[in-house]
């Protein structure tokens, strides 16, 4: 596959996965989860490759789903919700090879799901996280809310949802949600240095660990594919259609006559 909306490069024993959309500050759209979900089988296939790293080009690490991209059932014309963010968040986790998000600046909606899947996060000092679904009338109905409560606890889990906050580089240290925040000069070398690290390690070692983490919360992938079924029914909704036309019309939602 050749790609158009990411970027795949190997060196010293990792693969540098970076989604490539600046001008739409790395949302992904269809197309962009099809090639990440490429790369990354591509890292797990190649014997030369010990650890991947997922990123976002110019400053953004991944702002979630395209919003130009979202119609009134989904994104594109496809089945479903148009994106297979389910298979991309099982690809992260399946793959026997630790993933690391390298996160600067914004990493919102879809795009703090992305890190929170991957096995480690490493984070500017100026990366900003947080989750915008209920505003805008979406949400990640699987690892995006069950798997992050196990990250950070049921409360902070709900307040980072039903908030829509969003929290700094130093607060996400504080509750765990990343493993390290380093100055935005020195967060490559950081992840280069983790990468080194890792790759000195036993890859047998480490797969069954990361097998052996993954398996207390394997049965996610149930409760992710029967969440997108409701997730496509509530997009064609009258109020998931509130929230995307708010969005795009630069308005605020009114959700408060959909009440029940």
């Amino acid at each position: 596959m050749s790609y158009e909306d990411i970027l795949y490069d190997v060196r010293d024993q990792v693969a540098w996965i970076t989604i490539n959309r600046p001008e739409r500050r790395n949302a992904f759209r269809p197309e962009t989860v099809d090639e990440l979900i490429d790369a990354f089988k591509r890292a797990w296939a190649d014997r030369g490759v010990g650890v991947a790293v997922l990123s976002g080009a110019n400053g953004t690490f991944c702002s979630g789903g395209d919003q130009k991209a979202r119609g009134a059932t989904g994104y594109g014309d496809r089945p479903g919700i148009g994106l297979d963010v389910a298979g991309l968040h099982g690809v992260i986790r399946s793959m026997p090879k630790p993933v690391i998000a390298m996160v600067d600046g914004f990493a919102i909606g879809g795009g703090h799901v992305l890190h929170v899947v991957c096995d480690l996060s490493i984070a500017s000092d100026r990366a900003i996280f947080g989750q915008v679904g209920p505003r805008m009338g979406s949400v990640d109905p699987g690892f995006g809310t069950a798997y992050l409560a196990r990250v950070v606890g049921e409360k902070k889990a709900r307040e980072i949802w039903f908030l829509c906050r969003q929290y700094g580089a130093q607060e996400a240290l504080a509750m765990g949600l990343v493993n390290k925040v380093v100055p935005a000069a020195e967060l490559q070398a950081e992840v280069e240095k983790w990468c080194a690290e890792l790759n000195a390690m036993s890859p047998t070692a480490i797969k069954i660990a990361k097998q052996s983490f993954n398996a207390d919360t394997d049965q996610l992938h149930g409760t992710t594919e029967l969440g997108f079924t409701a997730l496509e029914m509530y997009y064609g909704s009258p109020e998931g259609e509130e929230g995307r036309k708010a969005f795009e019309e630069q308005r605020k939602p009114d959700f408060a006559k959909y009440r029940r």
